[in-house]
């Protein structure tokens, strides 16, 4: 699989894990796929509602991500994937990330350490939820 997004929409994501650093941002990949690709076309920005560990976790809250859903069909968009951040951590999911995510999604991970964003990968996770690929990430 591949990833489509534009350079403004990586710069997005990169704000945005500056803005909460040191907890990690999370938000929504909007878009639609195409073949063996998929086309971000906007970002929603989310709340990270983990009240026990945000610095390492995120939790999107049910109802939000609902609303969110809703806005993306209106806008004939569908959820394609979730970004979030890692503060002072690679870039690249953790277990409990694998835990937590669904096969299909792309799910953007960018390091954001001591407040400065740096490398960012995307990943896909396997059907049997063994593991996560790597995605390529093609800027538009």
């Amino acid at each position: 699989m591949t990833l489509k997004i534009s350079s403004e929409l990586l710069d997005g994501i990169r704000s945005h894990g500056r803005s909460t650093y040191p907890e990690e941002c999370c938000g929504l990949l909007l878009g639609e796929a195409e073949g063996t690709a998929k086309s971000v076309r906007d970002l929603r920005a989310m709340r990270n509602t983990r009240e026990d560990s945000p610095k390492n976790r995120y939790l999107i809250d049910p109802r939000e991500l609902l609303d969110a859903e809703r806005e993306a069909r209106a806008r004939k968009l569908d959820i394609v994937g979730v970004y979030h951040s890692h503060p002072d951590h690679p870039a690249r999911p953790s277990e409990f990330d694998r835990e937590h995510a669904f096969p299909w999604y792309s799910y953007i991970v960018v390091r954001v350490a001591a407040g400065e964003p740096g490398e960012l990968t995307s990943w896909v996770l396997r059907d049997d939820r063994s593991a996560f690929d790597a995605e390529e990430i093609e800027i538009l």
